[in-house]
This record gives structure tokens, C-alpha cells and sequence, in this order.
């Protein structure tokens, strides 16, 4: 069993990557604002690659945290099917506008 100062190190080390990761999506967002109408005609084809390079990492990770001894987290647990959810509504606001 894990000690409470392990478990509250896991905790900070999950906070830090939530935090580099939205930080590195505001990153991109705004690299992308700076060089808008370059990269307009290949926005679809970006998102859908950046979509499903983020799915299938978290999803592997996810995988991965379950099949150890990670203490897991209710707001991770809460924030990984959230995530889902918004990659689905994303898919599905992608697919009406190409059709």
C-alpha cells in the first residue's frame, strides 16, 4: 500500500500534467491565431489528426493507470470521460459542417 506522502506526490505529478497539457493547447491555439489564413485550408485534416492523437493517448494511458497501482483520482476519473464527451460533440459539430 502506498504511504499518504506517495499518493500526495502521484496527486501534484497528475495536477502538473493537466496543467502542461492545457497549457500546451493554449500553446498551439494561439500559434494557430498568429498564423490563421496559412493554415485555414488544412484546419480540418489538423483537428482531426490532433483528435485522434489525444484519444488515443489518453485512452492508453488511461489503460495503462488501471492496469498498475496508481492511486486513482475522482476528478482524473471525471475529467477523462468529460473529455470524451467533448471529443464526441467536436467530431459531430466537424462531420455537420463538412456535410
Amino acid at each position: 500500500m502506498k504511504s499518504t506522502t506517495e499518493a500526495n506526490h502521484i496527486t501534484r505529478i497528475k495536477r502538473a500534467e493537466l496543467l502542461s497539457s492545457v497549457g500546451a493547447g493554449v500553446l498551439g491555439g494561439g500559434l494557430t491565431l498568429l498564423v490563421a489564413q496559412v493554415l485555414a485550408p488544412y484546419a480540418i485534416p489538423i483537428l482531426l489528426i490532433g483528435l485522434l492523437g489525444h484519444a488515443f493517448g489518453m485512452f492508453q494511458k488511461h489503460q495503462l493507470e488501471q492496469q498498475g497501482t496508481s492511486v486513482r483520482i475522482w476528478w482524473m476519473e471525471a475529467l477523462y470521460w468529460f473529455c470524451w464527451l467533448i471529443l464526441v460533440v467536436l467530431l459531430t459539430i466537424i462531420a455537420i459542417r463538412q456535410f
